[in-house]
């Protein structure tokens, strides 16, 4: 079996491997998308919260308010940790890609070269064998001086 034949279920299970790594990238991405979206939107509600103006109301409600917003502050803050969480994940994601990418690249290369090597070595027999032959030819041709005609 050739080299170049021989590369190719590695070739075929490093694209494997890219394209796993990739639809992980992608969900990973989507997850990230996700939570940052929730953080904005938790975000906008304790803006929104926060400005909206409050008729005189008792000190219960008052201390209930700034309860709840003591509460959305820490869903903010835990969000974001989560959304910090994602983002290295992605980035993790998107380094094993590239490896995974680096590593098929290089296999094709290899590949390249070993087919390269063998249509080398395949137009040398070729080139061989022509010259073999040539050299028959002149030798079972038979020695008469061409005559003037």
């Amino acid at each position: 079996m050739s080299s170049t034949r021989r590369m190719v279920p590695l070739l075929r299970r490093a694209q494997d491997k890219q394209d796993a790594v990739a639809r992980q990238l992608a969900e990973r991405q989507k997850a990230l998308d996700t939570h940052a979206q929730r953080l904005e939107d938790l975000r906008q509600y304790a803006d929104d919260y926060l400005n909206n103006p409050l008729p005189a109301t008792s000190v219960s409600q008052l201390l209930n308010r700034r309860a709840f917003l003591d509460r959305l502050d820490t869903a903010v803050k835990l969000q974001a940790q989560t959304v910090e969480r994602n983002q290295l994940h992605v980035d993790a994601e998107r380094k094993r890609l590239l490896a995974a990418s680096r590593e098929r690249k290089v296999l094709e290369q290899l590949q390249q070269r070993y087919q390269a090597q063998e249509q080398h070595q395949a137009d040398r027999r070729d080139q061989r064998v022509l010259d073999d032959l040539g050299a028959r030819i002149s030798r079972n041709r038979p020695n008469t001086p061409e005559s003037p005609t």
